[in-house]
């Protein structure tokens, strides 16, 4: 595949070897360009020989350049070609449970191996090419995130609606020989795989360390527009309970075994389970964050500590402000706000837990609250003319929410400033005792 150059930064190795917008970058050293891994990969030597076509001349540069300095192209897209693109049909897929009328880039399900290197993202394998799969032991792509979900082929296979989920889990064993350092995501559906399943699925993991750097496991997200999906029952206390057990005992073995956890509940088990999330040390370097496993409990210690360590610089002029938040972590942020409010009691902080209706079904994360909701449980109950919302509610743009609603309608709606909060527990505490709020 031939890639062609959008543009060239000015003063890189890229413009002094004369490539300019418009020309075919073939290959480097040999190599075929298909995407952005493999120009990185192949135009990060200092000594590169570059077949390039211009017009309908086919030419051969020589370049020398600085080792792992950026050779200097810009394309068309990031990647350079299309993302890839999900080929399975899980029954618990979120995507699948969305209403009509959403923004068009939230239907589309990515299963992209280079995104899981480039952003974190979690791959299934199923549509991993034997070329990709050697490409990955070859360039070293380490960590790269997959979705498991069990390690048993033929419940895969039902679970994903995707002939190759079982097959394609050789793929484990395969990295694992390279030293291709892994993490695991177990989406677990009620009476599904979970139980005996679930005992399998990190038995057959956890033999994969020291490749293996963690393995989380978190409930299946059901959201209302279910009609002609699998039938799926939310977890209850009870049934949170029993997963817990299995995924702590494999915690204590693996930690006994390898002095390293590596399996990790999310804090959903814990709160369903009305269970006490675990201290700091049970979540050791939180390898799992992003994927809200100790969310709750790091940002209690960040929030602790920042409060602890907060030198008041200048006097606190009388503030009040309403926060939303999801009804999962409603509880937490109501005691970071009466622990701000006891210790500078000018500051008045009133939390809104805001139930999720949009979705409906058991989603209860902040993360998917939408301005709709906000909108209609807040009105005539705000204690003040300013809102505070937590960024992980809008997009990475930072201006609209998931139901397209701008910060500008939803100001208009509630009469109000809003203001848009860091998530983190350190970096809340201090905007909420900046002299000026953002």
């Amino acid at each position: 595949m031939a890639v062609r150059i959008k543009s060239v930064d000015k003063g890189s190795a890229a413009e002094a070897a004369g490539l300019k917008a418009g020309d075919t970058l073939l290959s480097a050293d040999g190599n075929e360009i298909n995407d952005m891994l493999d120009y990185q990969f192949y135009t990060s030597g200092p000594q590169l020989s570059l077949a390039v076509q211009r017009g309908g001349r086919l030419d051969y540069l020589q370049v020398e350049k600085g080792e792992y300095e950026p050779f200097g192209c810009e394309f068309e897209t990031y990647l350079i070609d299309k993302k890839h693109s999900c080929a399975n049909h899980c029954m618990f897929c979120f995507i699948d449970q969305l209403p009509k009328g959403l923004r068009e880039s939230l239907y589309f399900k990515d299963d992209d191996e280079r995104l899981s290197f480039l952003f974190g993202n979690y791959i299934t394998l199923t549509n991993l090419s034997e070329r990709e799969a050697a490409r990955i032991i070859k360039m070293r792509i380490s960590p790269i995130n997959i979705s498991v979900h069990t390690t048993d082929p033929d419940l895969r296979v039902r679970m994903m609606a995707n002939k190759n989920a079982g097959s394609t889990l050789a793929y484990l064993e395969q990295f694992a020989r390279a030293g291709i350092q892994m993490n695991f995501q177990l989406v677990l559906c009620r009476g599904v795989n979970d139980g005996p399943a679930l005992e399998k699925s990190l038995a057959d993991l956890s033999a994969l360390y020291p490749a293996v750097q963690s393995i989380a496991a978190v409930p299946s997200g059901l959201t209302r527009y279910r009609k002609g999906l699998y039938p799926l029952t939310p977890y209850d206390a009870a049934s949170s309970r029993q997963v817990l057990d299995i995924l702590e005992h494999w915690g204590n073995l693996c930690k006994e075994k390898y002095g390293i956890r590596l399996v990790y509940p999310g804090d959903e088990w814990y709160l369903a389970a009305g269970r006490p999330i675990p201290p700091d040390a049970f979540y050791e370097d939180y390898p799992q964050l992003e994927n809200g496993v100790g969310m709750w409990r790091l940002f209690s210690e960040e929030f602790a500590a920042a409060l602890e360590h907060h030198k008041q610089r200048w006097p606190l002029l009388p503030r009040r402000m309403d926060l939303v938040t999801g009804t999962l972590a409603a509880p937490l942020i109501t005691q970071a706000a009466q622990a701000l409010s006891r210790r500078y009691p000018r500051l008045k902080l009133t939390v809104h837990p805001i139930r999720n209706d949009f979705f409906g079904g058991n989603v209860s994360v902040a993360g998917l609250v939408t301005a709709t909701d906000i909108a209609a449980q807040c009105r005539g109950k705000l204690k003040s003319r300013h809102l505070g919302v937590p960024e992980v509610m809008l997009r990475d743009e930072k201006d609209r929410f998931l139901d397209d609603w701008t910060i500008q309608k939803l100001e208009k709606a509630l009469g109000v400033k809003v203001h848009i909060l860091p998530c983190g527990g350190g970096a809340l505490a201090e905007t909420l005792l900046a002299p000026r709020l953002p």
